[in-house]
């Protein structure tokens, strides 16, 4: 009987289950859209119940798509969206409220709190992050409060987990409590160095241990899935966060790889090995994945708008018809002649950190044109990942050769060349744009042996497309002093 690794990859905004062979090839996709949820401004939500009917929906669509059954499936690895939280009750399984989704700010008051104390260095220190409403604890701290569940939580009667602890319950019938080291490491309640929940921290928000999943490996078997589901138990062999998953699925198994997903936002993520680096730079420090006693540590910076803003252009100023059409519009003009568009339409991520700031556009003159905003929009992109890459490489040392992209726009040529010619180094798009689907397979495959070892699923690498620098140094040196002056501005005029 033939085998294939089935990948679920819950995101955000759909749910996916894709099934791959040995190698790598994609035999067949299945995919739900979710309803987003905005209850208050600033807030954002889902159904934890729709998250976990969108999963059991496209595992029978892809199985049923790929003319498989469950026994065909060597193992299932899931890879989710990272800080999401879920409280449900341990006897029902049932949630007790929506899931608060990784965007939401409902719980930022609890951070503000903190940050008056003068926490947040020590806070950083323990976990690697920055104090944010962003990460999972004040979003559990929030749920308690609002439901006075603090006791049933020390009872160990509502349990909490990011979506890979809750899709893990559901999927075994409520048999395996779990989270991998890479979501627990985005929670804000995980020390970098045990690679356990930090007391201290515990302590800080009030949040009982008896309520939390148990820490495990990236790639392990944790459990089989309920027969009642699929018709025949199937292996979890791995769970991983979204975007340790894209690291792993590029391959970037060295110190110093980076890889950057240029989606909604860009996601740079740098493999730093088993050096935890605590970042000077605006960045912060996870895990990427644990195998058996090798960890790997990475640094992260997120930078807020990315694609996002080629949705801008097409949705607001309407001067695109889709998305493909702007790498067209960008190469009928030879440069944006001194245009430069800053897109902090939800503020400035890494490594600026100054959600205060809005966006703005720099350098028009009579002669401006619709093209010209449009290239600068897309070199928005590939300054804003240089100025995190810049952040990477002063905090590791490191110098970066190469960088490995995945994402709608990394499929655009304009940005991808543009992107090379600001690194001056060289940037590969893999041949396989499912990388971050591809990497949960990849782990979970490693778990019941379907791939040997990390040398086996380097071998099945390709490379779609390869970008070389051509930019001259003068050129572009004058380029990013010039987005320099344009960030500076954008920040001054906010500050005023």
């Amino acid at each position: 009987m033939d085998k294939y690794i089935l990948a679920i990859d819950q995101g955000t905004t759909s749910t996916r289950a894709i099934i791959f062979d040995q190698e790598s090839n994609l035999i067949a996709i299945a995919q739900k859209e979710l309803t987003m949820l905005y209850p208050h401004p600033g807030w954002v939500e889902q159904s934890a119940n729709e998250l976990w009917a969108s999963v059991v929906s496209v595992i029978s669509e892809v199985l049923a798509k790929a003319n498989l059954k469950a026994g065909n499936i060597a193992a299932i690895g899931i890879t989710n969206q990272r800080e999401t939280t879920i409280l449900w009750e341990k006897q029902s399984g049932l949630p007790i409220d929506h899931a608060i989704v990784w965007q939401s700010k409902q719980s930022d008051h609890y951070v503000q709190k903190l940050k008056e104390q003068g926490l947040e260095g020590w806070i950083q220190k323990k976990s690697g992050l920055r104090l944010d409403p962003y990460f999972s604890a004040s979003k559990i701290r929030f749920l308690l409060d609002k439901h006075h569940l603090q006791k049933e939580a020390e009872e160990g009667k509502i349990l909490f987990g990011t979506v890979d602890s809750f899709l893990v319950w559901k999927l075994t019938g409520g048999k395996c409590h779990i989270s991998d080291v890479s979501n627990a490491s985005r929670t804000m309640l995980m020390n970098l160095e045990t690679l356990d929940y930090d007391d201290e921290l515990l302590e800080l928000w009030q949040i009982p241990r008896a309520m939390l999943p148990k820490i495990c490996d990236t790639s392990a078997v944790y459990g089989y899935s309920d027969p009642s589901l699929f018709g025949e138990p199937i292996a979890i062999g791995a769970v991983a966060g979204d975007q340790q998953a894209a690291l792993f699925g590029q391959t970037c198994f060295e110190k110093g790889m980076i890889k950057n997903t240029y989606g909604t936002g860009c996601f740079l993520l740098m493999n730093t090995k088993e050096q935890i680096i605590h970042s000077q730079n605006g960045l912060i420090s996870s895990v990427g994945w644990k195998i058996k006693e090798e960890v790997d540590y990475v640094l992260e910076g997120s930078v807020f708008v990315a694609g996002a803003a080629v949705q801008w252009l097409r949705d607001g100023l309407k001067i695109i018809d889709d998305a493909a059409q702007s790498e067209v519009k960008a190469t009928s003009i030879k440069s944006s002649e001194g245009v430069y568009v800053v897109p902090a339409f939800s503020g400035l991520g890494a490594p600026y950190w100054k959600p205060q700031v809005k966006g703005a556009i720099f350098g028009m003159s009579r002669g401006t044109k619709q093209a010209h905003l449009i290239r600068a929009t897309l070199e928005a992109l590939a300054y804003q990942t240089y100025d995190v890459v810049a952040a990477m490489q002063r905090d590791s040392g490191i110098s970066l050769e190469r960088l490995q992209v995945d994402g709608g726009a990394s499929r655009n040529r304009f940005l991808m060349q543009f992107q090379s010619d600001i690194l001056n180094c060289v940037v590969e798009r893999s041949f396989i744009s499912e990388t971050t689907a591809l990497g949960a397979a990849y782990l979970a495959g490693l778990a019941v042996g379907y791939w040997k070892d990390k040398e086996a699923i380097r071998a099945n690498f390709k490379v779609g497309a390869s970008y070389v620098p051509q930019m001259s140094e003068e050129e572009r040196k004058e380029s990013l002093a010039g987005w320099e002056k344009a960030i500076r501005s954008a920040m001054y005029f906010e500050s005023c």
